[in-house]
């Protein structure tokens, strides 16, 4: 959502180090927003991608990036956080089907939380993630209602939305793609 003249409005992005959350990070800039790009060392066992996302905060100046320590291991329940088999090689029936084992119990869920909470003290009222039709097949944390049923829970959970200062919105902007 392209912000109104005026002030340059503040937005918290999601920026895991993957392709669409770089592309995410990259549409928000160019459409006016001054980005705050917040990661996840998650205890994920794919750690280059916060070197990746390392490197896309800065090579697109974002105002401040911060790295997040949550180590989500604790909880388990996931081949990317536990040592479990990830899957090859996946035909696109299976990827259609069911709720892969490289799923993270309410991943997206905590992260937007958090960006959240970030987004209020910032005054910032854009939160940006970058998931997409091919993840939503077997994420439910990548899911349009599920995008639409948060940025509702943001306007009435947080101070910022209850004394109506302003509405949140999940700016999802590759939510239809599946080229990504």
């Amino acid at each position: 959502m392209k912000p109104d003249s005026g002030d340059v409005p503040r937005a918290v992005v999601l920026v895991s180090g993957g392709l669409d959350s770089a592309t995410t990070l990259a549409v928000a800039q160019r459409d006016g927003f001054e980005c705050y790009a917040l990661s996840f060392d998650y205890g994920q066992r794919h750690r280059h991608e916060l070197d990746a996302a390392r490197r896309v905060a800065g090579a697109l100046g974002v105002r401040r990036h911060i790295v997040l320590p949550l180590d989500l291991r604790a909880i388990g329940g996931s081949a990317l956080t536990e040592d479990i088999a990830v899957p090859k090689d996946r035909s696109e029936s299976d990827m259609n089907s069911g709720i892969p084992i490289t799923y993270v119990p309410a991943r997206n869920t905590v992260f937007l939380s958090l960006a959240l909470g970030w987004a209020e003290v910032l005054g910032a009222f854009d939160l940006f993630i970058g998931v997409n039709a091919v993840d939503y097949s077997g994420y439910p944390d990548c899911r349009p209602e599920f995008i639409e049923q948060f940025q509702r829970l943001a306007n009435v959970a947080t101070r910022a939305g209850v004394e109506k200062r302003g509405r949140f919105r999940i700016d999802a902007l590759l939510i239809e793609s599946t080229t990504c």
